[in-house]
Formats: C-alpha cells, structure tokens, sequence
C-alpha cells in the first residue's frame, strides 16, 4: 500500500480549528444518506399502489442498498488513494441528480432506477465520512464522534419514515425525493468551503478496475437472486440457478483478483487482522437480521395496525431514543475509558431479545408494547453499530484507513441488502400464502355478498398489488381482518428467523481482542 498523503506544515491545526464546521457537514450528508435508505419504508404502501406492483416493493428499497453496497469499496480505495474531499462532493452531486429523477419518475422501473442512481451517491457520502473523521481525530476521541454519528442513523430511522409519511399524507411522496435537491447543494457548499484535506498524487492507472468489475457483477448477482427467489421466480428456475453460479464463480473470481491486484479495492490481507475478520463477520449477520427488520417495519404498522404513513413513522420514535442515547453515551464513555469490547456484545444480546420479543407480535398487540419493543431493540444497536467502525479504524493506520472502513461496512451492507431482499421475499411469499388461505373463508363468511369480492379478487397477485392501507380499511369486516392477519402472520416468522442470526454475530464477537485506542492522528 502506497501512502498517498501529502500534509501542510498548518494542516493539522487547520483540521483542529474547523473540526466543529467539518463535523456538522458530515452529519448532514451522513444524515441525507441514512434518511434515503429509510424515507420510503413508510410510503411503499401508496407508492406501490399509485405505480403498481407489489411484487417489485422490495426493490425500491434494494436498488439503493445495491449500488451503495457497490460503491463502498470504490470510494474508500479512492479516499486512500487520491483524497477523500472531491470524492465526497461527488457522491453528494451523484445524490442530487438520483433524487431528481426520483422525483419525477411515472413508473416502478424509473423510480427503482433514480434509487439506484442515489444509492451510489450514498455509497461515497457514507465511506468518506466516516474515513473524514478518522483523519481528522484520534482513535481515542474518535468514540464521541463516532458515537453521535451512531446517533445519526438513529434519528434517520425515525425521520425517514416520519418524513416519508408526511409527504404521503400531504404534499405526495414524491417530495421524499425533491427536498435531498436543496439539502444536497447545501451541503456541497458547506463541504468546499470547510473541508481542508491532504490531496493524494496516487496514479490512477493502478486503480483496481478489474476488481470493481467483478464486485459489482457478483452484488448484483446475489441481491437479484434474493430478491427475484420465491417471488417473481421460482427458487429452482433457471434463472435463479444462473444468478447463484454468477455469485459464486464471480466470488470466486474476485478473490483471486483482489489477490493479485496492485491496489486491491479489497485487500484480502486486511482479513489476517483478527479484529477485522471479527467484526465484518459480526456486521454481517448484524446487517442481516437489522435492515430486513428495519425496512418492513412501517410497512407492517400501516397493513396491520391501521396507521397512517406519519403514525407508523411516529411509532419508530422510541428506537430511536435508544438507539441515539446508547450510541452518544457508549461513544463518549469509550472516549474517556478507552475500553469498548464489552459493549457490542451487550447490545447485541439486547438486540436479540427484542427481535425474539417482536417475533411475537399480533393484531391485537397494543402500540404501548409495541413501543417498548422499539424502545429496547434501539438501545441494543446503539451499542453496536459504530463502535464495530471504531474497532476497524483502530486497527490500521491513516493510509488505509479508508480500505478498511469501506471493506467493513461493505459486508455489512451485503447483508442488510440480503437481508432486504430476503424478508421482502419472505414476507410477500408468506402473506400471499395466508391470504390464498384466509380471503375464501372470509368470502363464504359473507354469503351472496361475498362473491363480487371473490370476482374482484380472482387474480391473486392483481389483487395483492392493489392494496393499500385506505383501501383495506374501506372493505368489510371479514375480509378487512383476513388481509390483516394475512400481513401479520407472514411477518412475524421472518422477524423470529433473525434472533439465530444476531446470536451468532454475539458468538463471533467473543474472540475480539480488545486493543489501545490511538491517542495521535497518524
């Protein structure tokens, strides 16, 4: 690895002045970034009921976590190599330009296409925040920062879908995507006035090209498989079976390049650290069980609780008070005692109690409950989520600090896409099979009544693709509860399949070697 970084004689002290303006525009692109993963969980029931398909739900949400999955890496290698401060702008301007397009898109094929051209965007915003503040702060004092940025993704994932209700409710969901425009050139005017960062002379014709290639095919690979398996394919079809030997040979074939590679995008050598392995194996799992929860959750208050896009967006409130007042407290008693291996394991043990707490959710569960079930599943993350980027950064130094981060938080991703795609699959394939079961029994509970229903919803998956919270709630009582615990029960066994997983990422946590927080910026 070439050290690529050039510093002024007054940088550092530069770096220190403006540490207060730099911080606060990381966490309004962090923030941008993190809300477009959330914003729309609330608005998927409108929005797929406005441009049709129910069957593509899950991919206004994949879409994005697959180019920013992609991009990750990409980002990180660049930081190392020639600087992170263009790179950042640029992947705020990439954001802009998705969200504009979002914006105006007439069908789900043009939205999913906006949210894939801002996933890419957040890709860079995330990678080169989290990598800004590593070369702006020490190790030890990194924990308070980290921690609030911790905070960040716990306010986003109220915000999101509070935002994201309120657009529904009001002035349409559309502005979801329009009001990133605004923010957006905010914040690209903030970050070329304030940031201040060494500028790499690294030639770029050692850029790992061939490596992005072959990472790109093989997440697109893998997240098509997961999210077309059991749903618009079956999962021994031909085309399912295609995807996962792409997959695995495209696996395959990237280890050997990235083996190979002058500039590894991802430097298999950053495996042999134990710490390393541990954590992005931990993140993982973790990614895994959390987005797959996250991302259906308000999906799932709206169909089964009758609440509109801004309640069930208002009812994440309580994990996010965890989330932030773990993250932040974790963060700062990090940054006083320097100790930090303790914390991760406790939160994911919290964690699964939650998830295996929520695995039992019915209709008649109360929103009290409810409540306290978000409530204890955020202050578990709160104590995870950055402190495993902390744990990563102290591991390397300022030269591929970058790599690192980028690689960690690119398995992670990995696995909060699967998880994506795999509960939104799931999910639609358990409540297809409920519905297939309960809306006969509703229709005959009817009488002559009944049968106009059972017309109206003779083709299963137009029906299906139809639904929304309003219109549900205009039908009768009988068939009105079937779609209800329809939803319900093809839920809540995908949410009892993630507590194994969050067990194993505790598991895989225990080994970690606890090591001295760096106290200088190197």
């Amino acid at each position: 690895m070439v050290d690529t970084a050039t510093k002024a004689p007054s940088q550092g002290q530069s770096r220190a002045d403006n540490l207060g303006l730099i911080f606060s525009a990381l966490m309004l692109t962090m923030l941008m970034s993190s809300l477009g993963q959330m914003i729309f969980s609330s608005a998927l029931p409108t929005i797929v009921g406005e441009l049709g398909g129910v069957d593509h739900m899950s991919w206004v949400i994949s879409a994005f976590l697959v180019t920013m999955t992609i991009a990750m890496p990409i980002s990180g290698k660049l930081g190392d190599m020639l600087g992170r401060k263009w790179l950042y702008i640029g992947g705020i301007a990439i954001f802009v330009v998705g969200s504009t397009l979002g914006g105006f898109a007439n069908s789900m094929t043009l939205l999913i296409i906006a949210r894939a051209v801002q996933g890419f965007g957040a890709g860079f915003m995330m990678i080169s925040s989290q990598s800004i503040i590593a070369e702006v702060t020490s190790s030890r004092e990194r924990g308070k920062f980290m921690g609030i940025m911790g905070g960040v993704f716990g306010l986003s994932s109220v915000l999101g879908p509070v935002l994201g209700g309120w657009f529904t409710d009001g002035p349409g969901w559309r502005w979801g995507m329009w009001m990133n425009i605004p923010l957006g050139i905010l914040a690209i005017i903030v970050c070329t006035l304030v940031l201040h960062l060494r500028v790499g002379k690294a030639d770029m014709k050692r850029f790992d090209w061939l490596g992005a290639t072959f990472i790109a095919i093989t997440t697109a690979s893998l997240i098509l498989m997961t999210t077309w398996g059991g749903t618009e394919y079956e999962w021994g079809s031909s085309m399912i079976l295609t995807l996962g030997a792409i997959t695995i040979i495209g696996a395959i074939i990237t280890v050997f390049v990235e083996l190979r590679a002058k500039e590894p995008l991802i430097p298999v050598r950053l495996f042999k650290n134990r710490n390393m392995a541990l954590t992005t194996l931990s993140g993982v799992v973790l990614g895994l069980a959390m987005f797959g929860v996250l991302g259906y959750m308000p999906t799932y208050l709206q169909m089964v609780h009758t609440l509109t896009p801004t309640k069930a967006g208002l009812m994440m409130i309580p994990m996010m008070v965890g989330l932030i007042g773990t993250s932040t407290g974790v963060g700062f008693i990090i940054a006083r005692t320097g100790h930090y291996k303790v914390y991760p394991i406790i939160g994911l043990a919290t964690t699964a109690g939650a998830l295996f707490w929520m695995s039992h959710l019915s209709v008649e569960t109360s929103l009290k409950q409810l409540g306290c079930e978000f409530l204890v599943f955020g202050i578990g993350l709160g104590m995870v989520i950055q402190v495993l980027v902390l744990i990563v950064q102290n591991s390397f130094p300022l030269s591929q600090v970058g790599t690192a981060t980028a690689a960690n938080n690119f398995f992670r991703q990995i696995g909060s896409a699967l998880g994506a795609s795999l509960v939104g699959s799931m999910f639609i394939h358990n409540m297809k099979d409920e519905m297939a079961t309960r809306m006969p029994e509703a229709f005959q509970k009817m009488g002559p009544e009944g049968a106009a229903y059972a017309e109206k919803f003779g083709d299963a998956n137009g029906g299906a693709n139809s639904l929304t919270p309003d219109l549900v709630a205009s039908f009768p009582k009988p068939i009105e509860e079937a779609i209800l615990n329809s939803y319900n029960d093809g839920l809540t066994p995908v949410i009892a399949l993630m507590v194994p997983l969050v067990i194993v990422a505790l598991i895989l946590l225990l080994p970690l070697r606890e090591e001295r927080l760096k106290e200088t910026i190197d």
